[in-house]
């Protein structure tokens, strides 16, 4: 029986690397191929000058400066929100009818798709509040989109540190936010940056949000503004892909525009995790 018991374990950890390497060569694969047929187009005139002739010449920078923009504004308006709904959840709501509402209510928004959240915030911020096609729309509606994810990120944070830490606090006459805000927080800090991590990467990716409440088609200038338009590289990318009479001729631009735009995804995502590191390193000292 021993024997057969370690036989069933070799052949469990056998599939377990397997399925490691095979995402990781899937992984590997596409980089591979975006590198391979971008790297030819990226050069610092292509990083820093504006689009022009119909965008078959030129750069990307502002739709390089639009994805910033949203990046910035999307996550400046989630986060706070995210952790704050999660410590509510975790640290005062109680069992009952309204937590469940709030709970189902997060999970429907989990599995909401992305067009749907692009419908809402056309109907909300672009026409209903007045904020027009523009930075300021488009950055509330996919704070919206990665809001469940932080929340869920942060709860899960939130469980993972000790009971012990808070009755400890508490016995010692400290108040409940006083505990949470530098007791709880700072330990849980770590696991919510990681709810970060995985929203960065689909509000820099996202299109259908932002087509419909604010990214423009050709626009060779920056925003001035919160609620001026702007381009940004994922729905730049769909246009090259999809548009015009010479997408032949584009092709190095849509690879270079992918290269960029995996280049900024995994730029922000190391100061992350950097940062998440670092805290790490802080916690356990």
């Amino acid at each position: 029986m021993f024997s057969n018991a370690k036989l069933n374990e070799k052949i469990a950890f056998t599939m377990l690397k397997l399925a490691v390497l095979m995402v990781v060569a899937f992984v590997l694969v596409i980089l591979y191929y975006i590198v391979s047929n971008g790297y030819s187009a990226i050069s610092l005139e292509f990083i820093t000058e504006m689009p022009r002739s119909r965008m078959t010449e030129g750069g990307i920078y502002p739709a390089i400066m639009g994805t910033i923009y949203l990046i910035i504004g999307s996550m400046g308006i989630a986060m706070p929100l995210g952790i704050l709904t999660a410590i509510y959840l975790n640290e005062y709501a109680r069992p009952g009818k309204t937590t469940w509402a709030i709970e189902m209510a997060i999970n429907n928004l989990a599995g909401t798709p992305s067009v749907v959240f692009g419908l809402f915030g056309l109907a909300l911020f672009v026409k209903y509040l007045g904020f027009g096609p523009s930075i300021l729309s488009a950055a509330l509606t996919l704070a919206l989109l990665i809001l469940p994810v932080i929340i869920r990120a942060s709860q899960e944070a939130l469980i993972t540190v000790p009971k012990e830490y808070r009755e400890a606090s508490l016995a010692l006459g400290v108040t409940k936010w006083e505990t949470i805000r530098r007791v709880v927080l700072p330990a849980a800090l770590p696991g919510m940056i990681t709810g970060a991590i995985l929203s960065i990467g689909r509000v820099a990716g996202e299109t259908a949000p932002i087509l419909l409440t604010g990214a423009a088609y050709f626009l060779p200038r920056l925003p001035n503004s919160l609620y001026s338009q702007f381009m940004a590289l994922p729905y730049h990318l769909y246009v090259l892909a999809t548009s015009g009479t010479s997408i032949s001729q584009t092709r190095p631009l849509q690879y270079g525009t992918a290269l960029v735009l995996l280049i900024i995804v995994i730029s922000v995502n190391a100061i992350a995790v950097t940062l998440r590191n670092h805290y790490k390193k802080k916690l356990s000292r």
